[in-house]
């Protein structure tokens, strides 16, 4: 079979998504978050002189003013145009004004290095030792134990191992106690030695800090031949003190601190619950009247042409975040429509609820919902919650399907209530939500109970 070979020209009829680079904005402004959303309104301002925000617009008006006093003066439109054309264009500030910044309201936490080597630094010792003291705190952890082998500083060092152990007693008594020790064991002994504490206390944290942390009270307490309700008080002590002196320091490995500005509001009034949006789900932007003005007397047909580009960009993006509001207005409103014995009875009155329930409630695509809910925050008479915290899943029960939030609240109700001598074991507390209706398997119980860091019955269990 020969193939014919040959140029042909056919008409051909296809079907094709294309996303416009205005689709693209509505996109890229629903996703982001409160602070990221003003930053790019920060730059889209700063490129196009067409915008303004609302809450400036008296100011910006007032200028105006001024400006058409001077209308005598020709523009020259060709500097204007090169002016604004560039992106790396920035408007001018008012050095007398001082610009307000998140930082002026952040108090400043030190890291633990910091902290350490500031107290170092007023100790009488001699060079020496302050050098060894300043290394070995320099290779201290987030937790403010020491990993590094003294030998092996020693080594390092090129320096004798007497004063190598010297200069870190001196670390071992700065604050906060129990800084440079190697591992816990040694870490609550040198918090104990400072409070003028031994004894019982001494001995369990030398001898039996693995039984403690199982819980083996029995076990300790025979083995010590001490009534076990002494020994109970020492574990309660022992309890109080600090297994990671580090950790309330401002280390490097830390999250950085998450400012979290809500972009909505559920309010009760009279007597009902209703949405607010809040500045951040959106600021009003308005198109400078006196640039339109100027679009329309100009005789410069590039002069035009330019403003007119800008004028088209200014109103999509205007249109874009009043669209983003909306979205986000009718998502929070579907919530609370779904939700809203939550905002009466508490997490217990979660019901499922997934982002395609929503989707269908308000005519929308599912991951237009997973946009709109994902980092938004929404601030509620009960405190305030991002949006995706109302999303929980089914578990089916005999009095039907009930949120895994609700479950994991009436499991926790129950372990608060217990009688500590005699915790509830993961099957009791199935067999107590099943005869309220409730069924659902231990091993159900036990994954909750450990998303939600609570330790099993026995080692909830108390012996005094």
């Amino acid at each position: 079979m020969k193939m014919k070979l040959g140029y042909n020209l056919n008409l051909k009829q296809t079907q094709k998504l294309s996303m416009t680079p205005q689709l693209q904005q509505a996109i890229k402004l629903l996703q982001f978050n409160s602070f990221e959303l003003n930053e790019y309104i920060k730059e889209q301002i700063q490129e196009n002189p067409l915008l303004e925000i609302e809450s400036n617009r008296e100011e910006i008006k007032s200028k105006d003013l001024e400006i058409e006093k001077e209308r005598e003066i020709e523009i020259d439109w060709k500097e204007y145009i090169e002016k604004y054309d560039d992106i790396s264009y920035k408007p001018q500030i008012d050095k007398n004004k001082e610009e307000i910044k998140y930082e002026n309201f952040v108090t400043y936490t030190p890291s633990l290095k910091e902290a350490l080597l500031e107290q170092l630094g007023v100790l009488h010792v001699d060079e020496e030792i302050r050098f060894i003291s300043g290394y070995i705190i320099e290779n201290l952890d987030e937790n403010g134990y020491l990993k590094i082998n003294l030998s092996e500083i020693s080594s390092l060092l090129n320096m004798n191992i007497e004063i190598i152990e010297k200069a870190l007693k001196t670390v071992q008594t700065l604050e906060p106690t129990g800084v440079g020790a190697s591992d816990l064991k040694e870490c609550l002994l040198l918090q104990i030695q400072e409070r003028g504490v031994n004894g019982l206390i001494e001995k369990i944290i030398k001898n039996h800090l693995e039984d403690l942390g199982l819980n083996k009270v029995v076990k300790i307490s025979k083995e010590l031949k001490v009534d076990i309700n002494r020994v109970q008080e020492a574990i309660d002590y022992i309890k109080t003190l600090e297994p990671k002196p580090g950790r309330g320091f401002n280390n490097k490995n830390l999250e950085s601190t998450k400012y979290i500005t809500p972009e909505a509001s559920i309010e009760l009034i009279d007597g009902e619950y209703k949405v607010v949006l809040t500045e951040s789900a959106g600021p009003r932007l308005n198109i400078s009247s006196f640039y339109k003005e100027l679009i329309a007397k100009s005789s410069d047909e590039r002069a035009t042409a330019f403003m007119t580009e800008k004028l088209n960009s200014a109103t999509w993006m205007i249109k874009s975040i009043e669209q983003r509001r909306n979205t986000i207005k009718k998502v929070v409103e579907s919530i609370l429509k779904y939700q809203k014995k939550f905002f009466t009875d508490g997490e217990k009155a979660l019901k499922p609820l997934t982002l395609k329930m929503i989707a269908e409630d308000i005519e929308m695509h599912e991951s237009t919902i997973s946009r709109t809910t994902n980092g938004k925050y929404v601030q509620t008479p009960r405190g305030i919650f991002e949006l995706k915290y109302f999303f929980t899943t089914a578990v089916v029960t005999s009095d039907g399907d009930i949120s895994s939030t609700s479950i994991k609240s009436l499991i926790g109700d129950l372990i608060e209530g217990e009688n500590l001598k005699k915790p509830y074991s993961d099957q009791k507390i199935a067999d107590i939500l099943k005869a309220k209706g409730k069924t659902i398997s231990r091993r159900t119980v036990a994954k909750y109970r450990d998303e939600m860091g609570i330790p099993s019955s026995t080692m909830r269990k108390r012996f005094d």
